[in-house]
């Protein structure tokens, strides 16, 4: 009944938005020069550079923290985090079959990073800061070879490492205060590593890149300059740049076939330099940390990501002009609105910002930034000239949507942040929802004013969601004290109280308005008479987690719920049974929204995705 028989139909996934640019060179461009590859959550995406089609490749149990490919395209690797005291898995992707071709388990908590042999004969692993270990594995066999801890005793953490070009027995690792050669010695199943001189440098490595012909290879480094060592001798040819030090550290570096260096640095500079000198040759500011160069082919197109999950394109010739081609947010999304009347556009809120999507092409229209403030709500206003927001510093904001430029804010609405809001149908009036368990009626006036009507004060904790009735003369309001409220908003006073063992999330009312749905923290959907209060039905949401999100179809047939459980959810709405279910995120869902034409369903969740699926069920005609 919860939606955990495997019989149980799959919900269509359309087209995901989000990239984790917070994974060191998490962005990877195939071999085959079409697929893009990058990861978001537990989920590896394969997204076409031609047709933009995404695929899926889940197998992970929590935040994907490194990517990797082979040199001939078979094979991806991917490394994962995973609790303290558990082992973190690595996964080896059979590129073709797009499927799993092994799963090895050995490190400690987190694989912090993987490279695959130039022959596809081995790959090696790197343990985080818990594990601080290297194992190689043998491809074929599925199996370790040999291990070792990364790094000396009297060294720090090892960051990095990168396998040579040419031999399949020879690779790199670095980090703070230690850069190591390592040679296989397969008979005897060894690893040896011989340490790297470099003079009186004491640097923190955070990546390498080796010369095509494994000659030299370049380390980036936290200081914001960049190290030249020989690969034979493991001695410093040189250091630099002299004077100007990329600011912010060197995150990533690409060496191109004309020998100059790609570098990409922590405050969003990617700049081009000359290979001997590292003098700066062109520069262009991107925003967020650059994480991730990737080049198709032999360099002519270069693809860029950065920490605040935005991807770039660029060709060599004309650096200096950087083509957005992905945007997304980059912490968890709080809310999802849909215009009234329309499905060509959906708006979600997160940390610091609003954007407004165009739902066909998954494309960004508009971004409203208000730094260092969170949105926890939002919703667009029936007429579709406003967007009305709640902020954690306690101001309500409503901005233009075509244009994003702020129409009015009101400060102080409450006193701990600003957690729910609506809109009534007359576009007149605002409802609010405050931390201290407040509910505030607002009124519009004409020339950007507004007026305090009326203050509701009888929740007892954190107001989560606000629902208004099409007359807007009733109102029902969540909280997490464990209390849904239904208000008279002529009179201003309470009209029926539903109290349940739990933390409400979400509520909806049922379209003909007589029945109400809540769902929380104890996993249970409530079906509720407006009337009376009284409890019809209960349901079992969900084998584990809170019910975050939940909305109702137009024609009250079905409704659909998202949480902690990672599922999607399509419910019939009088038998209460599953109908759909929608595996894809890879955090908590903490939002859904059905358009209003029923054809397209989006949930959000807390790694910043935003996910579109097919709604599966035809809207009634009566």
């Amino acid at each position: 009944m919860a939606g955990d028989d495997q019989d149980i139909p799959r919900l269509e996934l359309e087209s995901v938005i989000g990239f984790n640019g917070h994974v060191p060179r998490g962005l990877r461009v195939h071999p085959d020069r079409d697929h893009l590859i990058y990861p978001l959550g537990c989920t590896v995406i394969l997204k076409s550079l031609t047709d933009g089609k995404q695929e899926f490749l889940h197998g992970h149990t929590n935040n994907v923290s490194c990517v990797a490919v082979s040199k001939t395209g078979c094979y991806v690797g991917s490394g994962q985090v995973t609790f303290m005291g558990f082992k973190a898995d690595i996964i080896i992707w059979d590129f073709a079959k797009r499927a799993i071709y092994a799963r090895l388990t050995l490190h400690s908590a987190k694989v912090e990073a993987l490279s695959f042999s130039p022959n596809d004969m081995y790959l090696v692993s790197l343990g985080g800061q818990d594990d601080g270990s290297i194992a190689v594995w043998n491809i074929e066999k599925k199996l370790a070879i040999c291990g070792n801890p990364a790094s000396a005793h009297n060294a720090g953490q090892c960051l990095c490492l990168q396998y040579s070009n040419t031999d399949d027995n020879t690779f790199i690792t670095a980090g703070n205060g230690t850069l190591r050669l390592w040679e296989l010695d397969l008979p005897n199943r060894k690893v040896r590593p011989s340490e790297c001189q470099t003079g009186k440098l004491k640097r923190i490595i955070k990546c390498i890149e080796i010369a095509e012909d494994d000659q030299y290879f370049f380390c980036g480094t936290t200081s914001g300059d960049i190290l030249k060592m020989n690969m034979k001798t493991g001695l410093l040819n040189s250091c630099g740049p002299a004077k100007q030090k990329f600011s912010q550290g060197v995150n990533v570096l690409k060496i191109l076939k004309s020998q100059e260096i790609l570098v990409g640095s922590g405050d969003g500079c990617l700049t081009l330099c000359s290979g001997t000198t590292f003098k700066t040759l062109k520069r262009v500011q991107l925003e967020g940390a650059v994480t991730s160069i990737a080049m198709r082919g032999e360099g002519q197109q270069l693809l860029v990501g950065t920490d605040v999950s935005q991807m770039y394109r660029f060709s060599y010739t004309h650096l200096e002009e950087p083509e957005l081609i992905s945007s997304s947010h980059s912490s968890a999304v709080t809310a999802v609105a849909i215009p009234y009347g329309s499905s060509e556009l959906f708006a979600t809120c997160s940390k610091e910002d609003i954007r407004v999507w165009h739902v066909d092409r998954s494309k960004e229209r508009l971004r409203i930034t208000v730094p260092n403030m969170t949105c926890n709500a939002l919703d667009i206003m029936v007429d579709g000239r406003s967007i009305i927001s709640a902020w954690n510093d306690g101001k309500i904001r409503v901005f233009a949507p075509e244009s994003g430029r702020t129409l009015l804010v009101i400060d102080n609405a409450h006193s701990m942040g600003v957690t729910a809001i609506a809109g009534t149908r007359d576009c007149k009036k605002i409802l609010s929802g405050g931390g201290e368990g407040q509910v505030r009626v607002w009124e519009l006036q004409q020339g950007g004013c507004h007026r305090l009507l009326e203050t509701m004060a009888e929740h007892k904790a954190t107001v989560t969601d606000i629902q208004i009735k099409r007359n807007d003369k009733e109102c029902v309001t969540a909280s997490s004290d464990g209390a849904c409220i239904i208000w008279d908003l002529v009179r201003y006073v309470r009209n029926q109280i539903v109290l349940a063992n739990t933390r409400f999330r979400c509520v909806c009312y049922h379209p003909e308005e007589y029945q109400i749905i809540t769902s929380g923290t104890d996993r249970k959907i409530g079906y509720w008479e407006v009337y009376d209060g009284a409890a019809i039905r209960e349901l079992e949401g969900s084998q584990s987690g809170a019910i975050n999100g939940m909305h109702v179809s137009q024609d009250g047939r079905y409704f659909i719920t998202g949480g902690d459980d990672k599922l999607v959810k399509v419910w019939s709405y009088s038998e209460g049974e599953v109908t759909h279910v929608g595996a894809g995120h890879s955090g908590s869902i903490t939002c859904v929204r059905l358009c209003g034409s029923s054809r397209t369903l989006v949930t959000t969740s807390s790694d910043g995705a935003i996910l579109r699926w097919r709604f599966p069920h035809p809207l009634s005609s009566d």
